[in-house]
């Protein structure tokens, strides 16, 4: 049963001056927001980043939870219907305990490993999910790895840095190749048939692995799943927003929030879901 207050709000504004939170540690959620932004164009959305934290991947499970709880409780003043956490490692760790507390839709993420199991069954090849430290470690990421790997055919690997190359907006071409390079050396590459991009900071650097890996390898993340999950549940409750009207805001509106209050960043985070949208041929 939804809580009377929050009936309260949605009976006491319209559903379309309602707005959906997006939840990030730093700019990596922005990859989901792009998303939710071409497939809800009737929707506004306000964006938090808890900048003052960033990055998650590094932390301990209780520090985390911590940190989005709090942000959680600002990013409600914006009387939001529906909450994406738009981070791997914050949903592991936070989701279930937020749905204990609040009863307005909130949407997690995990790693898309099961349909890059399934994209492999009749090839043979196997998948490499990269995700930050904290997000390999969860017991939520073994359980799922668990539910949907029959062969043994899915492996991980850790890239804490690739957090702060996208925070620092970082596209340097040969710095980049020289990281993946790294990182990927001890693997044999033709032995994979999809990668899977398991914190929402890494699809920023999708055109660099594409020209890092071989052409045969498959790249996935979990935003074109989320925003479905997302667009189903508000459609269930009946909370989508209609076409644009006579006095609404403009649709497709964005409020960038960050905990540091850092006019600085949140120019950065517009910066940033401009270059998103222009690496996916997206005219928001």
């Amino acid at each position: 049963m939804v809580p009377s207050r929050f009936n309260t709000i949605v009976e006491r504004k319209k559903v379309s001056s309602l707005k959906i939170g997006f939840f990030d540690s730093g700019l990596g959620g922005i990859t989901v927001l792009s998303e939710a932004l071409r497939r809800l164009p009737n929707e506004n959305f306000v964006y938090m980043a808890d900048t003052l934290h960033v990055p998650y991947g590094t932390k301990t499970p209780q520090e985390v939870l911590g940190y989005v709880k709090a942000s959680v409780q600002t990013i409600l003043k914006e009387d939001i219907k529906a909450l994406v956490i738009a981070c791997n490692t914050a949903t592991s760790i936070a989701v279930a305990e937020l749905r204990k507390e609040y009863k307005f839709p909130i949407i997690g993420m995990e790693p898309a490993v099961k349909p890059a199991v399934e994209m492999n069954r009749a090839n043979g090849k196997r998948v490499l999910v990269l995700a930050t430290p904290l997000t390999l470690k969860q017991s939520g990421y073994a359980a799922l790895v668990s539910r949907v790997d029959d062969h043994g055919s899915v492996d991980s690997l850790p890239l804490p840095e690739l957090v702060q190359y996208c925070e620092q907006l970082n596209f340097d071409r040969t710095e980049l190749f020289n990281y993946f390079n790294h990182k990927l050396s001890s693997f044999n590459l033709d032995v994979y048939g999809t990668v899977v991009l398991g914190c929402t900071h890494y699809p920023f650097y999708k055109e660099i692995l594409r020209e890092l890996l071989p052409s045969h390898i498959q790249l996935i993340d979990g935003s074109q799943g989320t925003v479905k999950r997302l667009k189903q549940v508000l459609s269930e409750r009946n909370l989508l927003a209609s076409p644009l009207t006579t006095g609404q805001l403009q649709e497709g509106h964005v409020t960038f929030l960050c905990t540091s209050q850092d006019k600085a960043y949140v120019h950065k985070m517009e910066r940033a879901l401009e270059i998103y949208a222009e690496h996916e041929k997206i005219y928001l």
